[in-house]
């Protein structure tokens, strides 16, 4: 790693390849019984610390040529003025912290990479990258944007080569419209499709039916038919079957998404809109489009307006560590299958 920059900045939404990035940092450090000693992880929205973050940077690596710090949300961390104060042209500095940890950036020791993370893409009159423009070779940013919708079956194809197999053209665009541009989402459906087919030979239209549909995203059509129609036994039922064999940030990912595409449908629906005219619009394959419109008819556009903003709210408490994630999740299912969302 001697010739890894001090500071890397990686920003954008797909956080997939951020995530697979900062892999390749830590497989860099080499052996795995000692990588995890010279790891340290900070979120700026969690508790943080700069004191803490500081002595991690200078700390001296343990058997090991560099230490790896990885910053999540500096933004949140070192935080400017707000809207207000920007507004009302308030002079205040931006955090008392700021200035400081400018100062650290400018003396990361060569013993250290500094990792931040910003799981949204950076304005260039960003402060880190005006930070950044100037440190020359050892800073490195790096932007990682979520695939556009029409480019999604490309990168499903392109995925599969890199996980060893391969993918046909209509197995990808029927994947596509299944999994939308969540990338790691549609990473880890490749991976089961490929595990399927034991890597033999390419993955098919019908491989994708066999087992895409009735995995993990049938499931979460199954949980949303049972709040849909009031069922919360079965529904609490199929939450913890999906929490058995799901992370549960990806199910999150399918949740949410599950109800922007029943949002997105309703909305069109109410303006006597057509399936295949959903399916159009959405990118969505004519299977998916149809259940879709079929579970948008159960709620009203307020009931699922209401339950997405809810989605948002625990979204930001599960990031700021308020609430475990699947604690959520259950307790989002039991308002909803008693009528929460009406």
């Amino acid at each position: 790693m001697s010739a890894t920059p001090s500071v890397i900045l990686l920003h954008g939404g797909d956080e997939y390849a951020i995530a697979a990035q900062i892999e390749k940092l830590v497989a860099a450090l080499g052996d795995p019984s000692t990588a995890e000693m010279n790891i340290a992880r900070f979120d700026g929205r969690a508790s943080f610390n700069f004191d803490d973050l500081y002595t991690a940077v200078n700390a001296m690596p343990f058997l090991a040529v560099r230490r790896l710090v990885v910053l999540r949300n500096p933004t949140a961390a070192f935080p400017g003025r707000t809207p207000k104060q920007a507004e009302a042209g308030t002079e205040i500095a931006p955090s008392a912290n700021r200035k400081k940890f400018l100062e650290m950036l400018d003396h990361i020791p060569p013993t250290a990479t500094l990792v931040l993370v910003e799981q949204e893409s950076l304005k260039p009159d960003h402060w880190l990258l005006k930070w950044v423009k100037p440190a020359g070779e050892k800073a490195e940013v790096k932007a990682y944007f979520m695939p556009k919708r029409w480019e999604m079956s490309k990168w499903l194809e392109n995925e599969a080569r890199k996980q060893g197999g391969r993918l046909e053209p209509q197995a990808a665009s029927l994947l596509a419209g299944m999994t939308g541009e969540d990338t790691r989402i549609a990473a880890q459906e490749i991976t089961k499709l490929l595990t399927y087919v034991n890597y033999a030979r390419p993955v098919t239209a019908a491989d994708v039916e066999q087992v895409s549909t009735l995995s993990a995203q049938g499931d979460v059509f199954a949980l949303v038919d049972a709040l849909g129609t009031g069922d919360g036994p079965a529904a609490q039922k199929m939450l913890h079957r999906l929490l058995e064999n799901e992370e549960p940030f990806q199910l999150w990912g399918m949740v949410i998404r599950q109800f922007r595409l029943l949002l997105q449908a309703r909305e069109m629906l109410n303006e006597r809109g057509t399936v295949p005219e959903v399916q159009k619009s959405l990118g969505l394959h004519e299977f998916v489009a149809g259940k879709i419109c079929e579970q948008a008819r159960r709620f009203s556009i307020s009931a699922l307006e209401s339950i997405y903003h809810k989605l948002l709210e625990i979204d930001e408490g599960a990031k700021t560590s308020q609430t475990p994630l699947d604690l959520a999740l259950d307790m989002l299912v039991v308002e909803l299958a008693d009528g929460g969302w009406n």
